[in-house]
């Protein structure tokens, strides 16, 4: 028998338990039903990453104005129409956006802006106005909603140490792993192997028998998601950076049918307030050579169409660069949706307008929770009024 003890002593796998879905355990066993519907992949580019040199408005000379220094000029670009263009650190996406797989949105954002990184991104994570201070994130509460599939585990699962506020309801949460080696010693682990048979409640501990509950779940989803890898591998190559390993997961988890709606994932190093060229530059380059290398796999096994990537960053830059080559926080922003299903690919709306500026930032057109819409309601089936804490307008691009 197990005593409290020997459970203290092996509970070290608790380090999990902030990560795990907080419902009741389903056997396993009974999941493996393979891929279906659509698949979510959101990639959150951490920092603040400058729009404007991302998707550059080369035809508008008060960009250069602007940025004397910083400026990247047309022959150094990408260019997707008469006035704008890729930075060219973004060359391996690029072929998704000739192919009709990808769509720009510009000026993304919300009324009222703040230019603190950790309060904008709990903004954009929790899908609330820039006066409300909410505990759950947009995933979390679509995971509260009684969504279909939402009692499985892993049913969103984020790459990385810790669980982002977007995937943390307050009924459900979503589950967060790094490197399947560490999942496989969870799920080898004798002691939580043997718990779920052996350990009985008499309902005098509720606190010791939530601990047990959350172990042994724990358990559970690191031997569904390790047996689950090893059914596909990708044959694309990804960037030897940690984000091109938490890539090829996702694709692999996709590949083999894992029965995941979402996948969350970040790239950090996006505040470049100094030296801004040879630091973002790198970073794009390897989210792009990332993206087309999931994307290739996807299109290998003809699924493509029902995956939709969505690359967001907490907010954009201030237009005029500052004295040390780099930018400082600014607002509005671009946002990327690719996948096979877009309605209205390319450019979804003009480019950077630089005449109408608001306190020296990019004002927003287009409130990040009208595109939080329309991915809930018209891609992953629910309807977004009991997600999203306001009415909103929902876009129509997916």
């Amino acid at each position: 028998m197990f005593n409290r003890r020997k459970f203290i002593k092996q509970s070290a796998i608790l380090s999990c338990a902030p990560m795990m879905p907080r419902f009741v355990s389903s056997s396993l066993k009974n999941i493996d039903s393979g891929q279906s519907g659509k698949v979510l992949i959101v990639v959150q580019l951490s920092g603040g990453n400058d729009g404007l040199n991302t998707v550059v408005p080369f035809g508008d000379d008060k960009y250069y104005l602007a940025r004397p220094t910083m400026g990247i000029r047309r022959n150094e670009l990408i260019e997707l129409d008469d006035r704008t263009g890729f930075n060219r650190a973004l060359k391996a996406i690029y072929p998704l956006y000739m192919e009709g797989e990808m769509t720009i949105l510009n000026h993304v954002g919300y009324p009222n802006p703040n230019r603190s990184h950790f309060r904008s991104m709990d903004i954009w994570q929790t899908g609330g106005s820039s006066d409300e201070y909410l505990s759950s994130g947009w995933i979390g509460r679509y995971l509260d909603s009684e969504c279909v599939g939402c009692d499985r585990p892993y049913h969103a699962i984020e790459w990385g140490d810790n669980l982002s506020l977007a995937l943390q309801g307050e009924q459900r949460m979503g589950f967060a792993m790094r490197g399947l080696s560490k999942l496989k010693r969870t799920a080898d682990d004798v002691f939580l192997n043997q718990l779920g048979s052996q350990y009985v409640t008499d309902g005098n501990d509720t606190h010791l028998d939530f601990l047990y509950k959350t172990m042994t779940e724990v358990q559970e989803s690191a031997a569904y998601i390790v047996s689950k890898s090893k059914k596909n591998r990708s044959v694309s190559s990804y960037p030897d950076h940690a984000f091109g390993v938490g890539l090829k997961q996702i694709a692999e988890l996709i590949l083999a049918g894992c029965d995941t709606q979402i996948y969350y994932i970040q790239i950090s190093g996006f505040d470049t307030h100094v030296n801004q060229k040879a630091r973002q530059g790198p970073l794009l380059r390897t989210y792009a050579e990332g993206i087309r290398a999931l994307t290739q796999d996807l299109k290998n096994v003809g699924i493509m169409q029902d995956v939709l990537i969505m690359t967001f960053s907490e907010f954009g830059r201030r237009v005029e660069e500052n004295a040390s080559r780099g930018t400082d926080h600014g607002a509005g922003n671009t946002l990327f949706l690719m996948g096979g299903g877009l309605k209205k690919p390319g450019m979804y709306n003009d480019g950077p307008d630089l005449a109408n500026l608001l306190d020296g930032d990019l004002a927003h057109q287009i409130d990040f929770r009208s595109v939080y819409a329309n991915i809930l309601e018209d891609w992953i089936g629910t309807g977004y009024e009991q997600v999203l804490p306001k009415a909103i307008p929902k876009l129509d691009v997916v």
